[in-house]
């Protein structure tokens, strides 16, 4: 009698149920069972919920998809000719499922997979008009995933940011929406933090699997004094709401883990496209190209700078003399006029450089004797 009130409280009517993406007849064999059981299966949102005929409203069992790692065939023969086998491979073991057909086959592969990876598999042989469906499944998968199309719960009058920042965990929702988001969304954690219904208070909601979902919530109030306390039989007085959090993972040695939803995003680029011959629209997927990176501009040189930079030799000026012949012309170089002063500015240098000591170092004594020698070059050339 006691498994009996367990199934009932496990089962759910169908129009409790999410959305029902595609259903039919299938054989389903446990890795612990024997033989294959004929049930009629509905996937609804990322669910496979099991009946026993499709006249049933409560359903026998159902399978989590969250854990799916793989479909694989199996080639294996049948009583029925016409039906074809396939494997559903989850982390915690392996589902043999028995299609009446192969097109029923790659039909449930294509729903299974759209669901789970909220994208239209391309290695499938299905019809244009098939793949289109699956196309419209992931955008209502979408939908019903996202928590924005949950109305608003009443805003706190409770000024959090004061004491503290306010943990990731927290969720604007009401009770029933608490419970509707760690349903849908096992893998993203099991306790999460709302404002309270009376509005000035929050809660905890939490979610576990005891033959069917589990929900507990939990009343947190502002102390006066300050901080917050857990109003359970023996309160638990907190300073923080992260410190609320906290403590509810340690009484619990881990087993709650705090909501953190990851909305997903696309992994390659889609577009709806027509055919030019019978008009009809499906999806396509643009090619993937290989990234590249930009190429890096070339590192900048280092430029030495000389400690002396010597006068440059007197630049030799054209001049243009005429010439027996009309037609040509005879260039001659002729030096630049010395200015008067040269040797003025030759004498400061060589004492500007004896003020600055440059001889202390070998290659200072080199330059200026290198300069000394330009200089009387210069002099005997003025000369």
């Amino acid at each position: 009698m006691a498994a009996t009130t367990s199934t009932k409280r496990a089962s759910r009517p169908r129009a409790q149920l999410p959305p029902c993406y595609y259903e039919g007849y299938l054989e389903k064999r446990a890795s612990k069972e024997k033989v294959f059981r004929r049930l009629w299966t509905c996937l609804c949102g990322d669910t496979l919920f099991f009946f026993n005929t499709y006249k049933d409203s409560d359903y026998m069992e159902k399978l989590d998809l969250s854990g799916f790692l793989c479909l694989v065939d199996d080639g294996s023969r049948d009583r029925n000719l016409e039906a074809a086998r396939f494997s559903l491979r989850m982390k915690d073991g392996e589902i043999k499922l028995t299609a009446p057909s192969l097109e029923a086959r790659e039909l449930w592969k294509g729903f299974i997979q759209a669901v789970v990876e909220l994208s239209v598999p391309s290695s499938l042989n299905l019809l244009p008009g098939q793949l289109h469906m699956l196309g419209e499944v992931v955008e209502k998968e979408r939908r019903r995933r996202k928590p924005a199309s949950l109305p608003a719960a009443p805003t706190t009058p409770l000024h959090l940011p004061l004491l503290g920042e306010i943990p990731a965990c927290f969720q604007p929702v009401s009770r029933r929406e608490a419970e509707v988001l760690l349903e849908r969304h096992p893998d993203c954690g099991n306790l999460l933090l709302r404002p309270g219904r009376d509005g000035a208070s929050l809660a905890v909601t939490t979610r576990q699997d005891l033959n069917g979902s589990v929900f507990r919530h939990y009343r947190v109030t502002q102390r006066e004094e300050g901080g917050y306390v857990i109003d359970v039989e023996n309160p638990i007085p907190c300073e923080t709401l992260h410190e609320v959090i906290n403590c509810l993972l340690e009484k619990t040695s881990g087993t709650l883990q705090p909501f953190l939803l990851e909305e997903p995003y696309e992994e390659n680029i889609a577009f709806v496209k027509s055919n030019d011959e019978n008009g009809e629209r499906s999806l396509q997927w643009a090619p993937s190209s290989p990234f590249r990176a930009p190429a890096l501009p070339p590192k900048p040189g280092r430029k030495t700078q000389s400690l002396i930079r010597a006068a440059p030799p007197p630049r030799p000026v054209l001049e243009r003399s005429n010439t027996s012949s009309p037609g040509a012309q005879r260039r001659t170089l002729k030096p630049l006029p010395t200015p008067p002063d040269a040797e003025l500015q030759s004498d400061a240098l060589t004492d500007k450089f004896k003020r600055l000591n440059l001889t202390a170092s070998p290659l200072a004594q080199s330059l200026s004797e290198e300069l000394k020698l330009k200089l009387e070059k210069r002099r005997a050339n003025l000369e």
